[in-house]
C-alpha cells in the first residue's frame, strides 16, 4: 500500500536538510551564547522607595480620600456651628479636594515638597 511517504528503509537517520537544520540551529544557539553579555545582578532596591506598586497605589489613594474628608468634616463643622447651612460644606469639601490633589502630587514626587530652609 502507497501512502504517498518516502520509505528509503532507513527511518533512525533524519533527511539531509533536516540535519542541515538542526547543525544551523546548533550554530546559532553557541553564537548567541557567545554574544550575550552575562546576566548583570539587580539592585537592592533604594531605601526609601517602596518596592510595591500596590502600596504606592494605595498611599496615594488616602492622600485623596483624607483630604477630603477633612474638608468636609471642617465644613461641616462650620456649618453646624455657624449656622450657614450648605455654604461651609461646599467650600472646604473643595478646598479639600484640592489639598487631598496637592497632597497625591507631592507624594508622587510631581510638587516638591513646601519647605522653608
Amino acid at each position: 500500500m502507497a501512502d504517498g511517504t518516502q520509505s528509503n528503509g532507513n527511518q533512525d537517520k533524519p533527511p539531509d536538510d533536516e540535519a542541515h537544520l538542526s547543525a544551523r540551529l546548533a550554530r546559532l544557539g553557541d553564537r548567541l551564547a557567545k554574544s550575550s553579555p552575562a546576566p548583570e545582578p539587580r539592585e537592592a532596591p533604594r531605601p526609601g522607595t517602596d518596592p510595591s506598586a500596590l502600596a504606592r497605589g494605595f498611599r496615594l489613594s488616602t492622600e485623596l480620600v483624607a483630604g477630603v474628608l477633612v474638608g468636609a468634616l471642617i465644613g461641616w463643622v462650620l456649618d453646624r456651628w455657624l449656622g450657614i447651612s450648605p455654604w461651609g460644606m461646599i467650600v472646604f469639601l473643595l478646598l479639600g479636594f484640592a489639598a487631598g490633589v496637592l497632597n497625591v502630587m507631592r507624594a508622587a514626587g510631581v510638587v516638591p515638597d513646601n519647605r522653608i530652609d
